[in-house]
């Protein structure tokens, strides 16, 4: 992956992550954070992984997060100085999820 690809996946998480703060309103007991970007080479998409806390509320967020998408991308064509912005995907991360599941099955066989 190259140099400008991570930058601009990390220019991207930063500005969402203000986005979501201010221009999305999610869930108020609900934590919500970018946990990695991923800009295609050709910079047509970028997949957005979000970590939900709790998660049995991760599909609502998903949903208003689509809901939301086109001001998501608007917030981003003001903000950075791109000719192309990538379209936005929202995927959930699940990461936590599966290390939880995997601790039990260690501390099952300790």
């Amino acid at each position: 992956m190259s140099f400008r690809i991570l930058q601009l996946n990390s220019l991207i998480q930063r500005e969402l992550g203000h986005a979501f703060l201010t221009e999305v309103s999610l869930h108020p007991n609900v934590l919500t954070t970018i946990t990695k970007v991923e800009t295609s080479r050709d910079l047509e998409q970028a997949k957005i992984w979000i970590s939900i806390f709790p998660l049995e509320k991760g599909q609502i967020i998903l949903k208003t997060l689509q809901k939301n998408k086109g001001r998501l991308q608007s917030f981003l064509n003001a903000r950075l100085r791109l000719k192309k912005i990538p379209h936005l995907k929202f995927v959930l991360d699940t990461t936590e999820v599966k290390v939880e599941r995997i601790n039990k099955l260690l501390d099952a066989e300790a």
